[in-house]
């Protein structure tokens, strides 16, 4: 799928789809390519916005039918809490790689930023967009 297809497939609400996100998750985290980032943590903030492939009756109040956010909240806590990572890319990629194990999950975007590391900037990272 080439990159504009995945930015319209992921922002567009394609039929079908339901989008399940996450904003401003904050958590510490070992970044980084300097010696002081790999042993002091630093404050990371992780957005996601997945394209779900609706299965089952969503109004059935079965969990079971959903992607749930906690779960993925919880599998970035569990990649980021795994230990250091050099490049912010890579841990993109990771937490990617993990919410595409769920084969409902048609396509992510996943934006990490680093907002302490540029005295005059609010924030640096990297967005990656990735689809099956």
């Amino acid at each position: 799928m080439t990159e504009a297809k995945i930015s319209r497939h992921v922002a567009s609400g394609a039929a079908g789809l339901r989008h399940v996100f996450v904003r401003d998750l904050e958590l510490q985290a070992l970044l980084g390519i300097y010696p002081e980032e790999k042993v002091n943590p630093q404050r990371i903030i992780i957005n996601l916005d997945l394209s779900v492939r609706e299965a089952g009756d969503p109004l059935s109040e079965d969990i079971k039918n959903v992607v749930s956010y906690e779960i993925v909240v919880r599998q970035v806590e569990r990649i980021v809490a795994q230990g250091h990572v050099n490049l912010v890319e890579t841990l993109a990629e990771l937490i990617a790689r993990e919410c595409l194990d769920d084969v409902r999950v048609e396509a992510i975007r996943v934006r990490i930023e680093k907002p302490d590391v540029i005295a005059n900037a609010r924030s640096v990272g990297v967005e990656i967009e990735r689809a099956r």
